[in-house]
């Protein structure tokens, strides 16, 4: 039985307002003063095309997570319509913007539209070196102006930030900012050197495991605050497991490994589907494929979601099952997504030989399973949580439960787990740009 897609990175348009050095999108830049009104860029997928796609998605998970991104996503006129059908269709809908288009109008019809969070890309707290690297003079101001705009009514957001040699010492300090900003989540990117990310200098391994130390870190300091996470470095979860075994944070990830074509995949603005942004290797084109049945027999997903298939150290490692390496960085480096990441530096068997587990950590993405009477108001409160984290919660629930002598499930008691989970930093959503 194949896995059921639980997250879905949708590239909506290569339209955009930036020219970010390290794109992996080569997008159609535009200046926003002189863009004509309805513009679209020829051979994207239509919105015909995008609700067709949507119902799609719905038939194998109507309650999947649809990050909507771009390019700029703002840039496309019918995003709004978009955003609505898939909301209504049931999927939890995040933006992932650049913010500069944010103001109070578009972030009221955002969240009229099913849009429920916004991720908003932030490379240093510099704005002569966040400018150079989103390639326009302003760029960070212009940012600020609509986190504020978020801020003000109320949108959940979370900071992405990619890490490069030119921000490697800033991290800390931008950890430190996006708090303070009111982010629930930063997102730290680690690159993948493809598109115009090509020409970057890559941090070197060493400097990766560095950075995978700070990060965990930094994830300690601002539990129950901001959950802090490494993106595009699945080996962070090795490092916060050296560092505490059974550290409730690991509960924040899944117990699986990278996720592309796993639980996770993208979709290009011209319909291509591939295992993630960075892994640009396309299984079919929805224009003239079914999105279910590309996700069920696509050789490529195979192979990714079968882990005995990692070649080098990630296929000897024992942290195989719960991090596998980034494929996309191994097929950057090596034109083969099973080999093996070269960013990490651990050699296997330092924790043995057995393959390491997260036996108490429920499986991201797996159908509920429930041991208790839930009453219907607690079931009601359940259906509204993103079909990825439902078994998650209603083991934890259910624990909590039994330990206070209940064999029944209130709304009461999902709150007080809400309220544990809350502490510990875990999201409430991860958009992902």
């Amino acid at each position: 039985m194949q896995p059921k897609i639980q997250a879905i990175s949708w590239n909506i348009t290569r339209l955009c307002n930036l020219k970010c050095t390290h794109c992996y999108l080569p997008a159609g830049f535009v200046d926003t003063t002189e863009f004509p009104s309805g513009y679209m860029r020829d051979g994207e997928l239509t919105r015909e095309q995008c609700f067709t796609v949507i119902d799609q998605i719905a038939t194998i998970n109507s309650n999947a997570l649809l990050i909507l991104t771009g390019g700029e996503p703002l840039l496309r006129p019918d995003i709004l319509e978009i955003s609505r059908y898939a909301s209504n269709t049931g999927l939890l809908v995040v933006m992932g913007t650049n913010g500069i288009l944010l103001d109070d109008e578009t972030v009221t019809q955002m969240l009229s539209h099913g849009v429920s969070g916004a991720g908003i890309s932030l490379d240093s707290c510099s704005p002569s070196d966040h400018d150079k690297f989103r390639g326009i003079d302003g760029a960070l101001d212009a940012t600020l102006k609509g986190i504020e705009v978020l801020v003000r009514h109320r949108m959940q957001f979370l900071v992405q930030t990619s890490v490069t040699r030119m921000n490697f010492a800033q991290i800390p300090q931008m950890v430190e900012y996006a708090a303070d900003l009111g982010a629930k989540v930063f997102n730290l990117y680690f690159l993948v050197r493809t598109g115009r990310g090509k020409t970057i200098m890559d941090l070197s391994p060493d400097q990766y495991e560095t950075m995978l130390k700070t990060l965990s870190e930094l994830q300690e300091k601002y539990k129950g605050k901001m959950f802090v996470a490494a993106k595009c470095a699945p080996h962070f979860k090795r490092t916060v497991y050296e560092r505490e075994s059974d550290s409730p944070l690991l509960q924040g990830y899944p117990g699986g490994t990278c996720p592309c074509g796993i639980y996770y995949c993208r979709i290009s603005p011209e319909g291509d589907l591939t295992p993630c942004p960075y892994l640009p290797v396309s299984v079919g084109n929805l224009k003239e494929n079914n999105f279910a049945t590309l996700w069920n027999s696509s050789e490529v997903f195979d192979q990714l979601r079968d882990r005995t298939l990692l070649g080098g150290r990630c296929g000897k490692c024992e942290f195989r099952d719960v991090c596998g390496g980034c494929r996309a960085r191994a097929y950057a480096a090596t034109d083969d997504y099973l080999s093996e990441d070269p960013s990490c530096t651990y050699q296997p068997g330092q924790h043995g030989d057995e393959l390491i587990q997260f036996p108490h950590i429920t499986a991201f993405g797996a159908e509920p399973s429930y041991e208790l009477t839930w009453t219907q108001a607690a079931q009601e409160r359940l259906d509204r949580v993103p079909s990825f984290a439902r078994g998650m919660v209603i083991k934890s629930v259910e624990r909590h439960a039994r330990e206070h002598g209940h064999s029944e499930v209130t709304p009461e008691m999902m709150q007080a787990v809400k309220t544990r989970f809350d502490k510990s930093g875990i999201p409430s959503f991860a958009p992902r740009q």
